[in-house]
């Protein structure tokens, strides 16, 4: 149940709330709210993936509330139905003008509501697989670098405000183009999935966040991490990685190992900045190779 749809619905009068409700219960996961305040705190705590609201409230209407949803970043682009008995051509030009997405009009006619609201998360489920789609790396189903690097500067921007550490590891494989040599690229593409795998499943926390940097590079950030505990969870993953089988189609076990460099700073001091910062964990990770791979190293003397 936990990947149906959520839909906000918003009106004053409890015989609406009842039967849109009646209408949609089966198909979605609903919340319900009173009035525009209690829209838009629920639109900003639950993301829901579309809000039917009503136009005729009081205190604040609709189109007061579609205003400060179509202002703000984390609701902006969940898309509003306004539901209201209001038919004239001007309330639904306003409408339009301000951001909704359709009206349906009272009183309800139950398959026009069911026809309406399906249409609208069609696209909006619709939309939101291209998203991931442009996020992930399809070979191995991790981020890929394109969205790893909003990621990483939304994480240096919150270190440089709050002031707390961030680790950044950078993972390659050693001796990948010997690998392939001798297994074939099929055989390899197998190996840089169960490698993708064994990376996510030693990442415990939902705000490390890990992507595919290219070829059998792969990279991971760690916010409010120290070094101990990003060379912690560098080795963790190392040694993982050692141990485990990539089986091939004839059923043989095969290794690889992967060399790691880790670098942590609290950034906003005077000479940081991010291009610095995946520098200098490039270079951890080049005299991790250096020392022989199949090790960690820090930037730390």
């Amino acid at each position: 149940m936990s990947n149906r749809n959520k839909i906000l619905i918003v009106d004053d009068e409890g015989l609406n709330i009842v039967a849109l409700t009646h209408i949609l219960k089966d198909d979605y996961t609903l919340f319900v709210e009173k009035d525009g305040m209690g829209c838009i705190e629920t639109a900003k705590e639950q993301k829901p993936d579309l809000i039917l609201l009503d136009i005729i409230m009081p205190a604040m209407n609709g189109f007061d509330v579609i205003k400060v949803l179509k202002s703000m970043p984390e609701t902006r682009d969940i898309p509003v139905v306004f539901v209201t008995g209001l038919r004239s051509s001007q309330d639904e030009e306003m409408g339009f003008v301000l951001g909704a997405a359709d009206y349906i009009y009272k009183p309800f006619n139950a398959t026009v509501v069911s026809l309406r609201v399906k249409n609208q998360l069609q696209i909006v489920n619709q939309m939101s697989k291209i998203k991931h789609l442009s996020m992930t790396d399809t070979l191995t189903g991790v981020g890929n670098r394109h969205h790893f690097n909003t990621v990483m500067d939304k994480e240096w921007k919150l270190a440089v405000r709050n002031q707390t550490s961030l680790s950044f590891m950078m993972l390659d494989i050693d001796h990948f183009k010997k690998y392939n040599d001798a297994f074939g690229h099929l055989q390899g593409d197998t190996a840089l999935k169960v490698v993708a795998d064994v990376i996510v499943a030693k990442l415990l926390r939902p705000g490390d966040k890990m992507a595919r940097w290219g070829g059998e590079e792969f990279a991971v950030i760690l916010p409010i991490t120290e070094l101990t505990g990003a060379l912690k969870v560098s080795e963790d993953i190392r040694s993982a990685i050692e141990k485990t089988s990539i089986k091939t189609e004839d059923g043989y076990d095969t290794f690889v190992t992967v060399s790691i460099g880790v670098h942590c700073i609290v950034p906003g001091e005077e000479g940081h900045s991010l291009e610095k910062f995946v520098a200098e964990t490039d270079e951890a990770l080049y005299r991790a190779k250096q020392s022989g791979r199949n090790t960690v190293c820090s930037t730390a003397k």
